[in-house]
């Protein structure tokens, strides 16, 4: 099993994935075992704590940070978008909780 953290930034948080989600990719980061992803994941959520001032999280897997202060205009839309940073968990191409398997795994 392969397993991937990704950070992603982008106007929508990671948990939508639209279609073109993959075009907001800033890293992609694989690993042969879940104890490697999970060490990963801690340090990449330490760091996002430590810069946004806001975060949430979805089934274990998805992860959005921000600051009310980064946003991007859209013209399409008239109207100032917030920016997302977004990590998102995979295991072998889909949405996973590495937390989940890395404490199974202890």
């Amino acid at each position: 099993m392969i397993y991937e953290v990704i950070y992603m930034k982008a106007d929508y948080e990671p948990w939508w994935m639209f279609d073109d989600w993959e075009k907001a990719i800033q890293s992609r980061r694989a690993f042969e075992s879940a104890k490697e992803a999970w060490d990963y994941l801690v340090d990449l959520k330490k760091e996002f704590g430590a810069k946004y001032n806001y975060n949430e999280e979805r089934k274990d897997c998805f992860f959005a940070y921000w600051s009310e202060n980064e946003r991007i205009f859209c013209e399409g839309c008239d109207d100032n978008l917030q920016i997302f940073h977004g990590i998102i968990c995979l295991a072998d191409g889909k949405p996973t909780s590495i937390t989940l398997i890395n404490n199974s795994n202890i």
